[in-house]
């Protein structure tokens, strides 16, 4: 027996055999051409090629696990378009009069390095997303793509794996991951906590593991090889208690959400696609407390008409019956490129031309989705908010679009609901403010991802911070704090969609503060409500 300490990734304890996975060494040979233009022709065709692939790729996320997911293979396609890269690989091919793969091989490998020598693990842990579309390409120009597959269920053992790979394997054939690189921001530990995979990285795996026994503590970063008859029995009591945890989080089913003073609390779920709310509902969520849209405009090669959209808000306020569905307007910018909207690129994306502000200056757009969306009020409990406000002019703009938009369905004889308008708060400007935009709207849903990172300066997409990004910190719980209290004065209620209402070890100080409701992801309702309910 051998044991082995590495990250967490994911919790879960998994047992079965190993499946070793090393991508097949392809010997990429340089070779001199004359004829320069043929290369750029065929580099062009692969490119497309791959972006078809990614499209699919962006798909399948969206049906498997979720919108944000999916942004991974966004991401992939803005990568596949980089400036940089394409500059680099085009300056090899025509100075050096090479074939285009050994081109795509060499940059890719450059790119590669130099993240890989950076000490911040953000940039590091890019790497995966250079190596997975520079291998894509080069598929695509030899004629033939590389597939993890596993013949029955199986521990996969790799040294490293890009999310294509992980996304592309059957989910019925996956017990757990075993990586040698990875970190925990990682889009590979991302995909693998979505599907609930147990994960466990930073372990130097090897090709004669193939076919052996072994376990995966993903709740401790453990592996084991070859566990003795004593661990294995223990580990099966482990998994035996997981499963256990499980079914009693099961009692909680149907039963009211009611925090400690006997107040109730609505306990929501969020949402990226329609798939979610079904599994919303399994979870017994009271609600949907954000459903994300990107995912329509993410999941179309153009933009989405007002009667697509208005087909997938009635199919998802159908589908929750008589609960509550606040549907966020489209939160997109610089940082989440959209093909057809030929957004700029911004050196700051998040302080960038994002969200409201976005929608704003194309107020079309906007009304284009206020229009599905107070239609499909007309089918049930709907409200609507607007996401990254910081002044009182931008609610006061969005209202007047939303009056035009009810004017205007009113004289078409159009059905639609008199819906809720609320406002999320994710801006410290918003939450200092908050007293007098509680006047303006119906609601209020604080984003504390956002509120975290623009209270404190720190970019939480850069994991290198991750260490200094709290968002238990002092000046947030007061802006939470604030928030409430001023929702309350003016008799509006205020929730949360953010991680923060995920968090175990603060719901309840959340629910002390007075919040009205939790929104989290479905996987997280029964957890949170034992959480708030405990004594």
């Amino acid at each position: 027996m051998e044991i082995f300490k590495g990250n967490k990734i994911n919790g879960g304890i998994a047992i079965g055999n190993v499946l070793f996975y090393s991508r097949e060494q392809r010997k990429i040979v340089r070779r001199r051409t004359e004829n320069i233009k043929e290369e750029f022709s065929k580099l062009e065709a692969a490119k497309r090629e791959a972006a078809l692939q990614l499209e699919e790729l962006r798909r399948r996320a969206y049906e498997q696990t979720d919108a944000r997911n999916a942004q991974i293979f966004e991401s992939h396609l803005v990568l596949l378009e980089d400036y940089d890269l394409n500059t680099a690989i085009a300056d090899i091919i025509k100075n050096q009069g090479v074939n285009a793969e050994y081109a795509v091989a060499i940059t890719g490998d450059r790119f590669v390095a130099r993240f890989e020598n950076m000490e911040d693990e953000y940039f590091s842990a890019r790497c995966e997303d250079i190596r997975d579309i520079t291998e894509r390409v080069i598929d695509a120009l030899m004629g033939g793509a590389r597939r993890l597959e596993a013949s029955e269920p199986s521990i996969i053992a790799a040294h490293d794996l890009t999310p294509s790979e992980t996304l592309r394997t059957d989910r019925t054939k996956l017990l757990a991951f075993v990586t040698q690189k990875g970190s925990v921001s990682s889009h590979t530990a991302i995909l693998s906590r979505a599907m609930n995979i147990p994960a466990v990285s930073g372990i130097e795996v090897r090709a004669e593991w193939d076919e052996r026994l072994a376990i995966v503590d993903g709740h401790n970063g453990i592996f084991i090889l070859e566990p003795d008859e004593e661990t294995l029995e223990s580990y099966r009591g482990l998994q035996r208690n997981d499963e256990h945890q499980e079914r009693l989080l099961g009692r909680l089913k149907g039963v009211k959400t009611v925090v400690g003073n006997g107040r109730r609390l609505n306990l929501y779920a969020n949402a990226g696609s329609l798939e979610d709310i079904d599994a919303a509902l399994g979870n017994d969520a009271e609600g949907i407390g954000l459903l994300r849209t990107e995912f329509i405009f993410m999941g179309s090669a153009q933009m989405p008409t007002e009667q697509q959209q208005f087909e997938i808000y009635r199919k998802a306020v159908q589908k929750m019956a008589d609960k509550k569905v606040i549907i966020r307007t489209l939160d997109i910018g610089a940082d989440k490129q959209l093909p057809y909207m030929a957004l700029g690129r911004e050196d700051n994306p998040a302080m960038g031309c994002r969200a409201i502000r976005l929608c704003l200056t194309r107020p079309e757009m906007l009304k284009t989705q206020l229009r599905a969306i107070f239609r499909a009020g007309a089918y049930g409990n709907v409200a609507v908010m607007y996401p990254m406000i910081a002044s009182v002019e931008e609610v006061r703009r969005v209202k007047r679009l939303a009056s035009e938009v009810k004017e205007e369905l009113a004289r078409e004889n159009t059905a639609y609901g008199n819906i809720e308008q609320g406002i999320m708060i994710e801006t410290p400007a918003a939450a200092i403010i908050s007293d007098i935009l509680a006047k303006e709207v119906d609601f209020f849903s604080i984003g504390t991802n956002d509120l975290t990172q623009y209270a404190l300066a720190i970019d939480r997409q850069n994991s290198g911070l991750a260490q200094f990004f709290n968002p238990h910190h002092e000046a947030v719980l007061r802006l939470i704090k604030m928030t409430v209290d001023n929702a309350h004065a003016a008799g509006i209620w205020a929730g949360i969609c953010g991680e923060l209402a995920s968090d175990l070890s603060i719901v309840k100080d959340l629910a002390d503060m007075g919040v009205d409701e939790l929104s989290v992801a479905a996987g997280m309702v029964l957890r949170v409500r034992k959480a708030v309910m405990e004594k």
